[in-house]
């Protein structure tokens, strides 16, 4: 193959799937901030306030279960696969973090 071996190197999918959780952590934290500007925007309302604070905790759920992932991924040069209730808890923080801004916003 003109010098090109055939191996693939074990460290590129580690760091592919790190830089994703990041993204993807970057784009919470966003939506978070959005939902706090959303919340506040013309007067606070308690039901603003109280999902709003629902947004927030969600977003640090997300960031905790991401940065425990990344730590992963960066430790072993073969990581794991990722746990089914990781799996789990990272999705239903998202989605429930998309309806806590639909109900901002709406």
């Amino acid at each position: 193959m003109g010098g090109v071996s055939g191996e693939r190197d074990p460290g590129l999918q580690p760091e592919r799937t790190r830089l994703a959780w990041r993204r993807t952590t970057l784009s919470s934290t966003v939506a978070a901030v959005l939902a706090v500007k959303a919340a506040l925007h013309g007067g606070a309302s308690a039901a603003g306030i109280t999902v709003c604070a629902l947004c927030c905790a969600l977003w640090l759920a997300f960031l905790l279960l991401a940065q425990h992932r990344i730590r992963v991924l960066a430790s072993t040069a073969a990581p794991p696969a990722l746990p089914a209730r990781h799996a789990t808890a990272a999705v239903l923080c998202a989605v429930a973090t998309a309806v806590c801004a639909a109900a901002l916003i709406v």
